[in-house]
């Protein structure tokens, strides 16, 4: 596990693209168990997995991450206002007393090193991903990301057992994951950020400190893809939006704000 971005790691493993990763991830706190220590390092992050060198990609191109499958332990954990609450996971159900939600594991973080050289947090999502803790991208979802180094790179954990749009609180049910696997894949399409493919919707992201610009960028990556797919004008796929897209915000806590526009297939 490493706390950090870079591209100066060592890849834990090289891949040909189409060619599955599997991995556990240690929750955001650094634990396995719930009375476990934390062996977070000074300084450090989420505990990632990776990185991973898929062979072959360049910078310039896109990585297409396929999220095959995300299965959490059977506890997690929320944080409000420096409170700490234990959920259980019960059958397809989080316990947090007599509280039930609905089981939707993810993972927050998927993403590749910023090209510069050194160490960066994993905190703000980036333009390469990181994290974008985006509840949607459940196992079957599919995530695009811009490739920013030779060999992409990709480091992903995080492990979220549930969260609603905004993660108000700056926590989700935060969980170890017994299992990720992911397929990487390349493409040459062009990406001005993130886009995303789940079971019945195009999603298109935008990252900003500043809440509106990251909705406009969301918005606009949204009519690229617009274009690309339905072989639109831009005026008129703004206009089909305005009547058919939803803006969502993905959260508002990890310095860089995230905003996700979501077409219906």
């Amino acid at each position: 596990m490493r706390g950090f971005f870079s591209v100066d790691y060592e890849p834990d493993a090289s891949v040909a693209p189409g060619e599955p990763i599997s991995f556990r991830a240690l929750s955001s706190g650094w634990k396995w168990d719930p009375g476990d220590e934390s062996t977070r390092p000074e300084g450090a992050g989420h505990a990632l997995a990776g990185p991973f060198e898929v062979r072959g990609a360049k910078a310039g191109q896109t990585l297409v991450v396929g999220i095959d499958e995300v299965t959490p332990r059977t506890w997690g954990e929320t944080f409000g206002d420096g409170e700490r609450f234990e959920w259980r996971l019960d059958g397809d159900m989080w316990r947090l007393g007599a509280h039930l939600v609905p089981s939707a594991p993810f993972l927050g973080v998927i993403g590749m090193p910023p090209p510069e050289p050194g160490e960066h947090s994993t905190i703000p999502p980036r333009r390469w991903g990181g994290n974008i803790d985006c509840k949607l991208l459940v196992a079957g979802s599919t995530l695009y990301l811009p490739i920013p180094v030779d060999g992409a790179l990709l480091m992903a954990g995080d492990g979220h057992g549930a969260q609603g749009d905004g993660e108000v609180s700056g926590t989700a049910i935060e969980c170890p994951l017994e299992r990720a696997r992911l397929t990487l894949e390349v493409s040459d399409i062009e990406l001005r950020s993130p886009i995303a493919r789940t079971e019945d919707a195009w999603v298109a992201f935008g990252f900003d400190e500043d809440l509106d610009a990251a909705a406009a960028q969301a918005t606009e990556t949204m009519l690229d893809l617009m274009e690309r797919e339905l072989g639109l004008a831009r005026k008129e796929a703004l206009a089909l939006a305005s009547v058919s897209v939803d803006l969502h915000v993905t959260q508002i806590v990890n310095v860089t704000k995230g905003v996700h526009a979501i077409l219906g297939a």
